[in-house]
């Protein structure tokens, strides 16, 4: 199963990562994700249905940059 790594600009408290973790979990075929509030690295396991780019595509419309 594909990971997707990146890193999140922007996040500063638990509401925050609540946004960026709905974002992401709206996606069809997630299977787990991973978010730092600290760092803002995330890992987001993922079937093939689900490209990066739907991803970081779907956390830009949370609001919130991706590198």
């Amino acid at each position: 199963m594909p990971t997707t790594e990146f890193t999140i600009d922007g996040l500063r408290d638990d509401a925050d990562l609540r946004a960026v973790m709905n974002a992401i979990q709206d996606l069809p075929c997630i299977t787990h994700a991973e978010v730092s509030v600290d760092t803002g690295a995330a890992a987001i396991e993922h079937t093939s249905m689900v490209s990066e780019s739907d991803i970081r595509g779907a956390v830009e419309d949370a609001g919130f940059s991706t590198r």
